[in-house]
């Protein structure tokens, strides 16, 4: 991985892909690669204020249409202020999500449309799009599981949806992934930790 680059994390909940973004992070480090990591919603002093309003849940009366402008408010300000600088200076931004997340969660789990919604991002931040993804794929029910049985992690409002939300997501970032077949990655997140850093590594070599 030698040329700048923008490479999302994506996946359902409970995926392991904030983890494995980590262990990447540790990897690039070792091996001499300047790399900067950061996360969606958030990333920056303002995104993380629209973050938290956001994910609370007790905001269970927030309209799909309010949530989807407020992922892609976030996401503007985050690309500005850290994303862009980042890759102008010549960094490698590794992002835990990123406009599918909007796509899939807001685009067909609230069923505004994945057009509708890509038009709304591309508002926010013009065309630019993640040079590679890697997507957790993982099914819903042992995710869900894995956030129940991690009692650290964050609970936020999407966490207590139903299991059909879930897997509708899931469906949505496997239809992503054939609709943009040079952009994301498909790993088989259900294998150990050590087997999905190994494959995500292998892909981030061989397409950089």
């Amino acid at each position: 991985m030698k040329k700048p680059s923008f490479i999302t994390f994506e996946g359902p909940e409970g995926a392991g892909k904030t983890t494995i973004l980590k262990i990447i992070a540790e990897k690039c480090e070792k091996e001499g690669i300047e790399v900067i990591t950061t996360r969606e919603p958030g990333g920056s002093v303002i995104a993380e204020k629209i973050r938290n309003v956001i994910l609370d849940p007790e905001h269970t009366e927030m309209d799909a249409r309010t949530e989807a402008l407020l992922y892609a408010a976030a996401r503007s300000q985050h690309f500005v202020e850290k994303i862009q600088p980042a890759i102008s200076a010549g960094k490698i931004v590794l992002c835990d999500r990123f406009i599918d997340s909007s796509l899939a969660y807001q685009g067909v789990g609230r069923n505004l449309g994945i057009d509708a919604v890509y038009d709304i991002n591309v508002f926010a931040i013009g065309n630019q799009m993640p040079d590679h993804t890697i997507l957790f794929d993982l099914d819903p029910e042992v995710g869900l599981a894995r956030i129940n049985a991690n009692k650290g992690r964050e609970i936020n409002r999407l966490d207590v949806e139903g299991l059909e939300f879930h897997r509708s997501v899931r469906a949505a970032y496997l239809q992503l992934a054939d609709k943009y077949p040079e952009r994301i990655h498909v790993i088989d997140a259900a294998k150990s930790v050590d087997e999905v850093v190994k494959n995500v590594w292998s892909i981030l070599q061989t397409s950089m």
